[in-house]
């Protein structure tokens, strides 16, 4: 097992590599910058913007730039972001945090609901529970994130029961911690329900899809065959191979949900890594753009290699392979 994990790990940097590589090529093909936009400030004199393109190396090619990037990324330096003027791994840690919270809320909230109702569908299956669910479904897979966000918006506007926009409140700072977690929480439920919504919907079709292919497999009708108890049936022999799958499919998942976090944090004003991707591109701050792509990426690879690691542990031939 050790082995297939460090295998894993090492398949990461040329990844990231890669992609910060990419990411480069294409800001340097885009048109303008911040601190080309400077020079028509009246305000700023030319000597400060050759100054400050000099400091930051972009008076130099792109290659050129990279290279210089890596290094300093290398020894956990990201940069300097140039829009909001304070270093790039403060901002990015911040708002890291806050697509984390959202992606890993929106995930458990998901899962904890889409197994059990794809089981429940599964075992009853053509009832009216099964049709249920099959409606649920419909209507999660239909209904863009965009729509559900903004309707999320309407809901919260109308009733005044959730707040709109941000992660916590003005008067934050003066709250007791457990205040904090629930101002928080507050602000967490929308963004996750709507991000979930979709997710929801699809892992509940595929756990309900693999419950019914295994339930008729052989050693099922053996086991029914020998007198055990159906819960017994389903639940320890039919469920561990139906749920395979499903881990799987959960770095998928994942991905779905970060660039699902892109759309939900930018319609309903959510702080997270989504949103400052776009003001960083709008502002072109190129390199705060460059950092949290890879900073998406990371979070991406992090959730295929977890994947990776609960399939091989949950069925051994996997490690063997490797």
């Amino acid at each position: 097992m050790g082995t297939f994990i460090l295998k894993r790990l090492l398949h990461m940097i040329p990844i990231l590599l890669g992609v910060s590589l990419l990411t480069f090529l294409l800001m340097s093909l885009t048109p303008g910058g911040y601190l080309q936009s400077l020079r028509q400030n009246p305000q700023i004199s030319a000597e400060t913007v050759e100054r400050l393109l000099a400091k930051y190396h972009y008076d130099k090619p792109w290659y050129v730039q990279y290279l210089y990037w890596l290094k300093n990324a290398a020894q956990g330096d990201f940069g300097y972001s140039i829009q909001y003027k304070i270093p790039a791994t403060d901002l990015i840690t911040a708002r890291l945090w806050n697509t984390f919270l959202l992606s890993l809320f929106a995930t458990i909230v998901a899962w904890c609901i889409a197994v059990p109702l794809g089981i429940w569908a599964a075992v009853n299956k053509d009832s009216l529970v099964d049709r249920a669910c099959a409606m649920v479904a419909f209507v999660g897979l239909s209904v863009p994130e965009i729509l559900l966000a903004l309707l999320a918006l309407m809901f919260a506007a109308a009733t005044g029961w959730f707040p709109i926009g941000g992660a916590q409140s003005s008067r934050y700072d003066e709250l007791t911690t457990l205040q904090r977690l629930w101002d928080r929480a507050h602000h967490l439920v929308l963004p996750v329900l709507v991000l979930a919504a979709s997710e929801l919907a699809g892992i509940m079709r595929q756990m309900r899809s693999n419950l019914l292919d295994t339930l008729r497999a052989e050693y099922v009708t053996a086991a029914r065959a020998k007198g055990l108890p159906e819960g017994w049936v389903i639940y320890k022999h039919a469920l561990r191979n139906a749920i395979n799958p499903l881990l799987t499919i959960f770095g998928y998942s994942l991905a779905h949900l970060l660039s699902g976090a892109f759309i939900v944090e930018n319609i309903m004003a959510w702080p997270g890594l989504g949103r400052l991707t776009i003001e960083a591109y709008t502002a072109k701050d190129s390199m705060l753009v460059v950092d949290s792509v890879v900073m998406a990426t990371a979070l991406l690879i992090v959730g295929n290699f977890v994947a990776d690691v609960m399939l091989a542990w949950s069925d051994p031939r996997i490690r063997l392979k490797e």
